[in-house]
């Protein structure tokens, strides 16, 4: 069999086969809609019924005395009530009668006697056991098709009556399934001839799109078959040449097929290390033809270009950069023109800090352009890296002096619970008036006793006892633990909590340590009295692509802020870098351990930092906290993040 026909068949067969897929799958749609239908018609004859029947017997036992040690009056008195009713048979002979799929109707007791029924002489006996109409509805198509159009059968849609909560009566409409097939079995057939016709379109279809579609084979076919016709048919003489030169096409068609495979492997695994290179790579890279247009973009290129790495691919560099802005303009200007920019700082309308370069790809013999690279480095980025990580550094130098100050501390932490215990024990009133201060004096020590031991722990990890649970309540415990003090330093609390839940996988004690010693450090820094305000509120919101920030999900943030301002002289610009340092203090009395304990907490659970302070007008400390994932984000791992 010649190659052309081999494909010809494999081509038209599979269609063959995905429009038998797709008509089978509409048919077997079809019968179950059908079964549904049926079943939701009979459901509510069913129900229509019940009805019919409760009104009967509230109509014939009202007024009835019925001893409530004999059950055979109370059915005798049931089974009088409706079988005398004219509305309940009318209904139930209207059902039998009218309904296509109905083969009967029967109203059984609680102890499965037949109470009532269509034909009459079924009365008093035993109800049948028949299937439940709804295992048609959850079978499979095999099933389904087998059960309708197979054996006759009868299924019952059943609606129970309770009286006082117990079962006392059910109505039972039985369904045939030879009734079921006659109903749909022009349906099925309409169906049938649809599929067919289907089917012999489709591959009369594939079997002529194919045949156009593998002419050039077939003539390259010939081409080969000529060549090797030519070396058996031709005399001696010419019989060596021939059948070299069909050798040698063959071959080379064989050796240009290996190096497209090979090509292919080699572009793929370049392509794979590239897009993993890239996708590491914090500085925006942008690569261009000579026409100007983008065909290799960093991941990073959308935190300066604030557009998608997909939607620039492709695009002409003008409308990539925003000439609106000073460094789209800046970046047009220099491709445009052909001017390479080495290292030139361009600062946003934002105040952000970037570095750009221009560089021009020319051949080297030809000096003709091919294309240009765009590089875009992020300066305030970077010296933040370096002053975190130079930050880190010496908080973990620092952090190995102090196991042996707690040592010294844990042992009298370790007096005063002891002695506590006493004071407990003798008071003895666990409800007193002093049993409560206690209580918190009990509290604070055991935190303090955590305190010191994070201190040990500072140059070594330090195990957290993670927790899902809402930051609302976490900041409102803080709050309640220092509102005696601030009111007593005569501080004014502004507090505001979102109305939303903040889900947040941290340690409650931990974190609560951490925003007290920033609110201490506040209150401490207004001696005369002021306002502190501290605000919790969500950061970053996720959204989907293309929905506004202001139309996402309530519960899509991505991390939850803490803001603490006060009004106090502010932070001078010479120490603002050193606050976080362990022992670093400007207070008399002052430790120097709150901040750095503060900065290691937040870093524990991920989390981060800042500062802001202006002279004479306070300063605020912004906590920033990793919430848990949200529902919305496991459904759609790739989000779009929004500053909100």
């Amino acid at each position: 069999m010649r190659l052309k026909t081999k494909l010809v068949l494999a081509i038209t067969g599979l269609v063959f086969l995905v429009a038998g897929l797709v008509s089978l799958v509409y048919v077997d749609q079809l019968v179950k809609a059908a079964v549904q239908q049926s079943y939701d018609t009979n459901q509510m004859l069913a129900e229509q019924i019940r009805l019919a029947l409760q009104n009967a017997l509230e109509a014939g036992l009202k007024g009835r005395e019925v001893d409530p040690n004999n059950p055979g009056q109370l059915r005798a008195l049931a089974a009088a009530a409706v079988r005398h009713d004219a509305p309940l048979q009318a209904v139930v002979d209207s059902a039998e009668r009218y309904s296509l799929t109905v083969y009967d109707v029967n109203i059984a007791d609680s102890q499965g006697s037949i109470l009532f029924s269509a034909n009459p002489e079924n009365e008093d006996k035993p109800i049948s056991q028949r299937p439940d109409y709804k295992q048609l509805l959850d079978a499979s198509p095999m099933q389904l098709t087998a059960e309708v159009f197979g054996q006759p059968k009868v299924f019952d849609v059943v609606v129970p009556l309770d009286r006082n909560g117990q079962p006392f009566a059910s109505v039972h409409v039985g369904v045939r399934t030879t009734l079921l097939s006659a109903f749909y079995k022009p349906w099925l057939e309409q169906a049938m001839w649809l599929m067919g016709f289907a089917l012999c379109t489709a591959l009369l279809v594939a079997f002529l799109l194919s045949n156009l579609a593998l002419q050039p084979m077939e003539e390259i076919s010939h081409q080969l078959d000529y060549w090797t016709a030519v070396g058996s048919t031709a005399p001696a003489a010419e019989t060596v040449p021939d059948q070299e030169l069909a050798t040698q096409v063959s071959n080379k068609i064989e050796m240009i097929g290996q190096r497209m495979r090979n090509v292919e492997e080699v572009f793929s695994a370049l392509k794979e290390n590239l897009d993993q290179i890239l996708g590491n790579l914090q500085d925006g890279i942008l690569l261009f033809t000579g026409d100007g247009r983008a065909v290799l973009v960093s991941d990073s290129a959308r935190r300066f270009l604030h557009r998608e790495r997909d939607s620039i691919l492709g695009l002409h560099a003008r409308d990539i950069f925003d000439r609106s802005t000073l460094l789209g303009r800046s970046l047009w200007e220099a491709v445009d023109a052909g001017i390479s920019m080495v290292k030139e700082e361009i600062r946003t309308e934002t105040g952000r800090r970037i570095q750009a370069s221009v560089d021009f790809i020319h051949d080297d013999e030809t000096q003709q352009g091919l294309g240009a690279l765009v590089t875009l480095h992020d300066l305030e980025s970077a010296e933040e890296i370096e002053s975190e990580i130079e930050l880190s550094r010496r908080m973990a130098a620092i952090g190995r002096l102090t196991s042996g100050v707690g040592h010294e501390v844990k042992n009298p932490i370790n007096a005063i619970v002891v002695h506590l215990e006493l004071l407990k024990a003798k008071l003895g009133d666990a409800g007193g008036p002093a049993a409560r201060h206690l209580d918190v004096i009990d509290a604070e020590i055991h935190r303090l006793d955590r305190v010191v031991q994070t201190l040990v722990d500072f140059s070594r990890p330090v195990e957290l006892q993670l927790r899902e649970q809402d930051l609302r309540d976490v900041i409102a415990d803080v709050l309640a633990l220092a509102a005696d003090e601030l009111s007593m330093r005569n501080v004014t609390l502004a507090a505001s909590l979102p109305d939303e839940p903040l889900i947040a996988n941290v340690d409650a004690d931990l974190l609560k340590q951490a925003a007290l010693n920033v609110i201490e450090n506040g209150a401490q820094a207004m001696p005369e009295g002021g306002r502190l305000e501290v605000v919790l509120e969500g950061d970053q919101r996720i959204v989907a692509p293309g929905i506004p920030a202001e139309r996402s999900a309530p519960a899509g943030w991505k991390s939850a802020l803490l803001r603490i301002a006060d009004q106090g002289p502010g932070i001078p610009d010479e120490i603002r870098e050193k606050i976080f340092d362990l022992y670093f203090t400007t207070k008399s009395g002052g430790s120097g351990i709150g901040l750095a304990m503060t900065y290691r907490i937040l870093q524990l659970h991920h989390g981060s930092v800042e500062v802001q302070s202006e002279r004479d007008r306070g300063a605020e400390f912004r906590l920033r906290i990793p919430l848990a994932a949200t529902e919305w984000g496991r459904r759609h791992p790739r989000q779009a993040v929004v500053q909100d």
